[in-house]
């Protein structure tokens, strides 16, 4: 393709460039293979785990026993066959196969079709790239593949859709000769029409003959199956206007397409046709001119990416399996600042390896985003996202953002660790926003998985734990919920009061601390973000290894719940609120925790005395409130303590004395590093000295 080369030195794969190479990234280098070969190997058990019956399923669908290439007439009779006449035709010779066999080859051809997918993105990434990140990308290829959501469930399905993206890859970026490049590419829409749109992707960056040997290609393999198989050709494309009214219902949230979405928006009939088809033509537009701009530019992979994206908006059904595209988008590189390079694709890997209830709180409001977050990306890469060109200045050196030189981490020897440094610049938004909610979203997952997926399951020993941390409070005298619980309800105010602060600043403050150090104090947010994290790592630790019934959830020990009413211990899930969310997890107490943290990071960087004081009145009225609720044992608190104090702890450890902070001369008010330069945004743009030009993420 034109403006592209399609072999260079120092590739993916080219082990002989010059220069010493660096132990440390050669050590990364086998430590990435080794967590491929690791997510190859659990995608296999994963497989072989799963019940017979629910594993391959599609497979089993066409190729089984009674599978549709297998019994006579039509492959759609049974609206389970949702491939192309031509995918039937291919698949036939196999429908005699040992159904056994056939799905071990399938399972590891698929894998080995994974392998060479990454191996041939890793050596398309656009020049220059530097030596770091040639001998990387393969393996970071291979895992993030093995990680996403396609992948998996194009291994859990059976299915094959690797197929017409390894054949588009080979097609653009591999092979040689143009009417090569054309039979794959028109092989690959046999499969999946929609990749037809690659046809123009090749007339206007120059290879015509390529373009117009994919579109005889295709027309010829289609021409075949409707020789051989008439009905099933008519019933795909006339009746079922290429396939948009096999499998699923169309409106389901796995069809992340804009007919799908429409659908899903309560639009029916001739408005959401015409809709569908006036969005669609204007997405293939303006999408296919942004890609033909970037493969002139030498970018072809990313080209690729763009194409395929708007293939996934303007198919009439774009299932979860057939949304790998968006995931090759990784290598746009997106934002002038240093600090801003690393949000796209991290938003990227979020979106295409967690479901999207993680990346959204669950609210009714967001339905339409969450419903539709792989359609709303692939049409931003498509549309919207402003790429750097490679002649832009930034697209090798990113412009600095720092307020200080980094320090590196303390044991430089141990492999992975020289890469942990204290940064000092204010993180980007969006990406510190993605963080906490996955994080967040990791939080309740595991909290849940702590009592093996159901609140019920770990009640008995939750419960007996109770015992124990009970009968050690009565032999330390400190024994004091019950009376103080009883308190709380025979006295209105306090009942009140007390639900009002358990249920309303267990968020809102630690969010409000984390929000004023971002705006005002970026280079101690930081500092701060990465204790509260470690504390919240540890107490999982805890919900895991010592699932605990709060007091309010004790059946013997008459405490009173003032916030939920009284529970009905006749029922293994009792309580409203123990049907949402593990109830058991509760030593360490992250109320209290959160509110210490909270209470100690003002404490240490607010600059009035009254500030100070008021932040530590957060955690004496945290811990009231959740003794006198019955939500928690005193020894809770402690536990919770512990685990900030850790957490401070691990943050000293790993990233050296927090920052040391001077007043700006002539303002009094706004805090800078000392030694450092102002703000980045309003900061001359140069490299600090011996700052790199390359930051790296939290």
């Amino acid at each position: 393709m034109a403006n592209v080369e399609h072999r260079r030195p120092g590739s993916a794969l080219d082990t002989g460039a010059s220069g010493t190479p660096d132990p440390r990234i050669g050590a990364v280098r086998v430590a990435l293979w080794l967590i491929a070969a690791v997510l190859a190997v659990r995608q296999v058990a994963v497989i072989l785990r799963t019940p017979k019956g629910e594993r391959l399923t599609d497979l089993e669908t066409w190729i089984g026993p009674n599978g549709v290439l297998h019994v006579n007439g039509s492959l759609y009779d049974a609206d389970k066959f949702t491939g192309t006449p031509f995918a039937g035709l291919a698949l036939k010779p196999f429908a005699n196969s040992a159904e056994n066999a056939l799905g071990w080859a399938w399972t590891f051809g698929t894998l080995g079709l994974v392998v060479v997918l990454g191996l041939v993105a890793a050596r398309a990434l656009p020049q220059p790239v530097p030596r770091r990140a040639s001998l990387l990308a393969a393996p970071v290829a291979i895992c993030l593949l093995m990680l996403s959501l396609p992948v998996r469930n194009t291994l859990h399905l059976g299915q094959t859709s690797i197929i017409p993206v390894l054949l588009v890859l080979l097609g653009c970026l591999a092979v040689r000769g143009e009417r090569t490049s054309g039979v794959l590419i028109g092989l690959a829409a046999a499969l999946q029409p929609t990749v037809l749109l690659f046809a123009p992707l090749l007339w206007f960056t120059g290879r015509k003959k390529a373009a117009g040997t994919a579109g005889a290609t295709f027309a010829a393999a289609t021409g075949v199956a409707w020789a051989a198989m008439p009905h099933d050709s008519s019933t795909y494309w006339v009746h079922h206007l290429a396939g948009a009214g096999l499998g699923a219902a169309p409106d389901d949230g796995a069809n992340q397409s804009l007919h799908g979405a429409l659908l899903r928006l309560g639009l029916e009939g001739p408005l959401e046709i015409g809709l569908f088809l006036a969005l669609g033509a204007a997405v293939a537009v303006i999408g296919l001119r942004r890609a033909v701009t970037y493969a002139r530019d030498g970018q072809l992979l990313l080209a690729v990416a763009l194409t395929g994206c708007v293939a996934i908006a303007v198919s009439p059904t774009s299932w979860q399996h057939q949304l790998l595209w968006l995931l090759l988008a990784v290598v746009g590189r997106v934002g002038r600042r240093a600090s801003d390079r690393y949000v796209w694709p991290i938003a990227i890997v979020l979106v295409m390896t967690l479901p999207s209830k993680m990346m959204l709180p669950n609210m009714s409001a967001l339905d339409p985003l969450r419903d539709n977050v792989v359609l709303l990306a692939a049409l931003a890469t498509a549309l919207f996202v402003p790429f750097l060109s490679r002649t832009a200045p930034e697209y090798r050196e990113p412009i600095p953002t720092s307020y200080a030189d980094p320090v590196p981490a303390r044991w430089k020897w141990v492999p992975l660790f020289p890469f942990w440094r204290r940064v000092l610049t204010r993180p980007n938004l969006l990406l510190e926003l993605l963080l906490i909610r996955v994080g967040y979203s990791a939080y309740q997952q595991t909290r849940l998985a702590a009592t093996g997926g159901t609140i019920s399951g770990g009640r008995e020993r939750a419960e007996t734990h109770g015992e124990q941390i009970h009968s050690i409070e009565q032999f330390l005298h400190i024994d004091i919920e019950h009376w103080f619980n009883h308190l709380t309800a025979r006295t209105p105010w306090m009942e009140s009061f007390f639900n009002f602060y358990y249920t309303s600043f267990h968020f809102v403050v630690p969010l409000s601390v984390l929000a004023i150090l971002y705006l005002r104090r970026p280079a101690q947010y930081r500092w701060a973000r990465s204790a509260l994290g470690f504390a919240t790592v540890l107490a999982l630790v805890g919900f895991w290894g010592y699932p605990l019934a709060p007091p309010r959830l004790m059946e013997n020990l008459n405490f009173i719940d003032t916030i939920h009413g009284p529970q009905d211990f006749s029922q293994p899930d009792y309580g409203t609120l123990t049907k949402l969310t593990n109830q058991y997890a509760a030593m360490p107490s992250l109320h209290f925790g959160w509110s210490l943290w909270c209470g100690l990071t003002i404490a240490i960087l607010a600059p009035k005395w009254w500030m100070k004081a008021l932040g530590l009145l957060h955690p004496f009225f945290t811990v009231c409130a959740i003794v006198g609720t019955g939500n928690h044992w005193i020894l809770d608190a402690v536990g919770g303590a512990a685990v900030v104090g850790a957490g401070f702890g691990l943050t000293y450890l790993l990233q050296g004395p927090r920052v040391k902070e001077v007043l700006r001369i002539g303002t009094g008010k706004q805090p800078a590093v000392a030694g450092a330069v102002p703000d980045a945004e309003d900061a001359p743009v140069s490299k600090p000295k011996g700052a790199a030009g390359d930051r790296t993420p939290s």
